[in-house]
């Protein structure tokens, strides 16, 4: 179950209702009043969604407190997080404007993702791997999805559903898996890549989410576990990140093929808080020597110090 960062400097909170209009509170689908905030325990912790009130129909999802994906109903095209904004440019350059594509997620949470995606690329067929099943439930509950999109969610470990996959069937594979706060040691080595890799078509490309702060030996590690197993390979974080500033995110993409550097870079740039790009010999120099990860020496990522996601 991912818990999605949000940016320290983005608007916090305010939360709205994901059935009101213009800030009017309406009734749900059957008619009951809905509340501010929704409780539910789940099998991953307590989950709570909680209204926007800088925008209309659009709700927080949390767990245990953690801001864990956003989801605007009325403007699925509208992504909060600002990773969550890197893994939509990412979706916008996997095939010509509008093209439908074929989509893994593995790690579900609230589908924000999936909705842009089935959204900018109508006709696309994806599926979402995620293991807390209660979760689920809740937000197709609560945050219903278009019953004419062609998503499908798969209840079950993600390292388990990617390995059933088929082969070279898909054009994006996005990972963002974590089990509390933290991505599980086995969705981190090069066996795992291996399977995300073995996954995509021709062309395709796979993105993940990781997080990370302090010295980066993470983050280090997981960019020599890509190059081990992928041709191409770059990294999108913010640079206080990147510096070691800020616990936070990093986007790693990877392909066989070329990826699109030039446009994701100009894209990046026009972010609210721009990120940077690396790839090539300043990945390298990144890496700094780091070794590949395996299943026999793979740990999770860091659990996050306190206060980084508040």
């Amino acid at each position: 179950m991912a818990r999605k960062q949000q940016d320290t400097r983005q608007q916090n909170g305010k939360q709205q209702n994901s059935k009101q209009q213009n800030g009017k509170q309406q009734g749900s689908r059957n008619g009951s009043a809905r509340q501010d905030r929704i409780s539910e325990q789940v099998d991953s912790g307590l989950a709570e969604i909680v209204r926007d009130r800088d925008r209309a129909d659009a709700w927080t999802l949390l767990l245990d407190g953690a801001p864990q994906s956003h989801v605007d109903l009325a403007d699925p095209g509208y992504l909060s997080f600002e990773y969550q904004r890197r893994f939509g440019h990412l979706v916008d350059l996997a095939a010509a404007p509008g093209k439908p594509i074929s989509a893994l997620h593995l790690g579900g949470g609230a589908l924000t993702l999936a909705r842009y995606v089935a959204t900018s690329r109508p006709r696309s067929r994806q599926q979402v791997a995620e293991i807390d099943t209660r979760l689920t439930e809740l937000v197709r509950r609560e945050l219903p999805v278009d019953k004419g999109w062609q998503l499908r969610v798969r209840g079950g470990d993600a390292r388990d559903i990617l390995a059933r996959s088929p082969e070279a069937g898909a054009d994006l594979l996005v990972a963002d898996i974590y089990s509390g706060a933290r991505i599980p040691a086995h969705c981190t080595s090069t066996e795992f890549a291996t399977l995300a890799a073995n996954a995509l078509g021709p062309g395709g490309r796979y993105a993940v989410n990781i997080t990370d702060g302090g010295q980066l030996a993470f983050a280090r590690g997981q960019v020599a576990t890509l190059r081990a197993v992928f041709a191409e390979v770059a990294m999108v974080a913010d640079p206080t990140v990147l510096r070691g500033r800020r616990f936070g995110n990093l986007v790693l993409v990877a392909a066989q093929q070329p990826l699109p550097l030039d446009e994701l870079t100009r894209r990046i740039a026009t972010d609210p808080f721009p990120g940077r790009v690396e790839s090539g010999p300043r990945l390298v120099d990144f890496q700094a020597g780091a070794a590949p990860v395996t299943d026999d020496g793979a740990g999770p990522s860091p659990a996050p110090p306190p206060g980084a996601f508040s």
